[in-house]
């Protein structure tokens, strides 16, 4: 798994849309980001349901804007994502399905807690903790040959805050 943590929107489109062009899918890549991002990044207009369901698709549209496509506010208002409430983080990907069933068990162990039980070892869980908190998108993917592992973490380097892999 790569996973990289990006503090503003544009370096986090520009990561998501160079997993895109490699082949990846929306359902390959896991965002991570507070539901206050989500909130500033604009995405105010889409009804949030809480626990484990997913975001309502009604005013999609309108929460993306003429921007409609492979944008982390797309994703951040996609279907498929869930919001935590009690850790206040938003997630969307395999992840968000993945952790469905356990929201509440997610909400009692805490942000730290919930990302080392999606597979991220402590001591990058408390990293991308502080930067969640501090407005980062986190993005991971496990990918899919080492040719890609490389590219995306030298890639992510250059534009990520933290990249672990």
């Amino acid at each position: 798994m790569i996973t990289g943590s990006f503090r503003d929107r544009e370096s986090a489109d520009r990561a998501y849309s160079d997993l895109l062009r490699k082949g990846y899918t929306e359902k390959d890549i896991h965002v991570m980001m507070s539901d206050e991002t989500r909130k500033k990044l604009g995405s105010s207009d889409v009804k949030l349901e809480h626990g484990n369901k997913a975001l309502e698709g009604a005013g999609v549209g309108g929460a993306v804007g003429g921007a409609v496509g492979a944008t982390i506010l797309g994703i951040a208002a996609a279907a498929s994502a869930i919001a935590f409430p009690g850790i206040g983080l938003v997630i969307a990907g395999p992840l968000a399905g993945a952790l469905a069933g356990g929201a509440a068990g997610a909400a009692a162990g805490g942000l730290v807690g919930s990302l080392v039980g999606m597979g991220i070892p402590e001591d990058q869980a408390k990293v991308f903790e502080q930067d969640l908190k501090e407005g980062s998108i986190v993005l991971g993917v496990k990918p899919k040959q080492d040719e890609d592992a490389r590219y995306f973490e030298n890639e992510w380097r250059t534009t990520g805050q933290h990249v672990y892999r």
